[in-house]
C-alpha cells in the first residue's frame, strides 16, 4: 500500500510504501475488515438528497392568524407537517470514502508558537474533523500551537496507541514519526 508524502502546503512529495507484516503472516483480519469496508464505502454514490424547510418553494408568510380562528397554529405552508413540506433529517449527498485518511509530511517544523499558523497548514492539507498528528519527538512550537485546538491531539510514534488512531478522522504523521512507528509494529 502507498501512502502519499507532502510538504506544509500541501504539495505532493511522492510516496511512502507501507506494508502490514500482521496481516502478511496471517493475522490482523481487523485491517482486512477495514479495507473492504472502505473500498466498498468508496463505491458508493451518495446522491440522495432531499429538500428541507428552507429549500421548498412556498410562501413564508402564515396560513391564518395565531389566534382566534379555533384551529391549530401554523407558522408555514413550507412546515414538514404539511403535505409538499420540507423533509426532516433527510439525506443529503456525501462522500462516503475513506480514502485520504492517512497523510504522510516530509517535515512539520511551525516557526513560532501560533495556533493562526498551524491552522494555516492544516488547511493547506485539507485535514477536516477532528485529526491526530503524530511527530518524531516533542516540538513545543507545535505543541503550544495546537493545544488551543479540541479536534487536534499531537503525540509522538513512541507514545501513539490504538485508541487514538481509532477516535481520529484523519492522521497525520511526518516521515521519521512513520519510521519510527513502523520499527515500533516489526520488533
Amino acid at each position: 500500500m502507498k501512502l502519499p508524502v507532502k510538504n506544509i502546503k500541501g504539495q505532493d512529495q511522492g510516496e511512502v510504501q507501507v506494508s502490514f507484516p500482521l496481516v502478511e503472516v496471517g493475522r490482523g483480519t481487523q485491517a482486512v475488515h477495514d479495507t473492504i469496508v472502505a473500498y466498498r464505502a468508496a463505491q458508493r454514490m451518495g446522491t440522495a438528497c432531499t429538500k428541507n424547510v428552507g429549500e421548498v418553494a412556498g410562501t413564508n408568510r402564515k396560513p391564518w392568524r395565531q389566534k382566534g380562528t379555533g384551529r391549530a397554529r401554523a407558522g408555514s405552508f413550507r412546515s414538514p407537517l404539511w403535505r409538499g413540506g420540507g423533509v426532516v433529517f433527510g439525506p443529503k449527498p456525501r462522500d462516503f470514502g475513506k480514502n485520504g485518511d492517512v497523510l504522510v509530511l516530509d517535515e512539520l517544523k511551525l516557526a513560532s508558537p501560533k495556533t493562526r499558523d498551524f491552522i494555516e497548514v492544516l488547511n493547506q492539507l485539507e485535514l477536516n474533523g477532528t485529526a491526530l498528528v503524530v511527530v518524531p519527538r516533542v516540538d513545543q512550537n507545535l505543541v503550544l500551537a495546537s493545544r488551543n485546538l479540541a479536534y487536534v491531539e499531537v503525540t509522538t510514534g513512541d507514545f501513539l496507541n490504538s485508541y487514538q488512531v481509532l477516535r481520529s478522522d484523519k492522521l497525520l504523521f511526518t516521515r521519521d514519526a512513520f519510521d519510527q512507528l513502523q520499527a515500533r509494529l516489526t520488533d
